[in-house]
């Protein structure tokens, strides 16, 4: 990746203070610096499937690394504009920033109407990353013949395009800066994209769901390097290197699993093997399963002084632990498991 100047905020060092408002302003900020950089070209992050697509997981990576939280915002642009590209939907404008706010948890959520106007969507959408930020967002809602997937404008969280953040609402120390709110929307207007199921049933979904795997791996490396430092200071110490050891052994692993899934992804990017879901499913186990255990070695080797006294790792390690949780833990395994039974494809 290229030199660019989207660097999130300096993450607070010793003596400093920083509220979450401002650091969510601080992220917001960068977030829209890292959108021009994109549109200039300057930020590299190639559509998935366009024959590069190691670089976009490497772009996303290295953003990870210096910050999850501006990473969340700039991997919602990047995978939008891929949606967006792949279902034939508008084309993001200059100076727009997108989101993608398809979050499906348990209770009632968004309800799409068609009337005489267009289309026009209502309710609570939860997990919104951006709320304040987005000019943009891609949302699933229920329409009467099922799910579909819309384009609308934010308002940019004012609420004058019919999107209310709902403030408090995100409640979790990681990822705070992230603006993950709820939004409230009242019968905001929006452009249809792609057909009923048309956003889960695209090869790109199973894509996209490797390069949020990219941006944990970046998560992970940044949690590293507290560990990697220590090792320095200290000399040999066979206990610390050993952890280090384990740290890197795991971190290689999934770089090289990302960089192979991503040369599959090249050869075949509209999924004519039917090769996808297996693919995300275990590269994002994998990579979330290494995350985990970076959190724990690194905290086995360093004790609580960083999380105590070094607010930036503190920070790197509490932003990993929530955010690897997009990964569905059991369910997916299970899923990959019964996939591996029928196909016999299991390794």
């Amino acid at each position: 990746m290229q030199d660019t100047e989207c660097a999130g905020p300096p993450l607070p060092g010793a003596g400093a203070s920083a509220t979450s408002d401002g650091l969510c302003r601080e992220v917001a900020a960068a977030f829209a610096r890292c959108v021009d950089e994109i549109a200039s070209g300057r930020l590299d992050v190639p559509l998935p499937g366009a024959g590069r697509t190691v670089q976009r997981f490497l772009a996303l990576a290295q953003v990870a690394e210096e910050d999850l939280s501006l990473v969340r915002l700039v991997e919602g642009h990047v995978d939008a504009v891929a949606i967006l590209a792949e279902l034939g939907g508008p084309v993001a404008a200059p100076g727009e920033r997108w989101g993608v706010w398809a979050a499906e948890p348990p209770g009632p959520g968004l309800t799409a109407s068609l009337g005489e106007d267009g289309w026009v969507i209502s309710g609570r959408k939860r997990y919104c990353s951006g709320a304040h930020s987005c000019t943009n967002a891609l949302v699933t809602a229920l329409a009467d013949d099922g799910r579909r997937l819309f384009a609308v404008r934010t308002g940019l969280g004012s609420g004058s395009a019919g999107c209310r953040p709902v403030e408090g609402s995100w409640q979790a120390l990681g990822m705070a800066a992230s603006d993950s709110a709820d939004v409230i929307f009242t019968d905001v207007r929006a452009i249809p994209v792609g057909g009923v199921e048309a956003y889960v049933e695209r090869p790109g979904f199973q894509h996209g769901g490797i390069g949020v795997a990219a941006c944990w791996y970046g998560g992970a490396r940044a949690v590293a390097r507290t560990l990697a430092t220590m090792a320095a200071q200290r000399g040999a110490n066979p206990l610390t290197d050993a952890h280090l050891g384990a740290v890197d052994m795991r971190l290689h692993a999934a770089g090289a699993v990302l960089a192979q899934a991503a040369d599959e992804i090249d050869k075949d990017p509209d999924d004519t093997e039917g090769a996808g879901r297996m693919r995300s499913l275990r590269v994002r186990g994998f990579v979330e399963s290494v995350c985990a255990d970076v959190l724990t070695h690194v905290g086995r080797a360093t004790g609580a002084e960083p999380l105590c006294h070094n607010p930036a790792h503190t920070r790197h390690a509490t932003d990993l632990a929530v955010y690897i949780r997009q990964h569905h833990g059991e369910r997916s395994l299970a899923e990959l498991g019964r996939l591996a039974a029928e196909s016999g494809e299991w390794q």
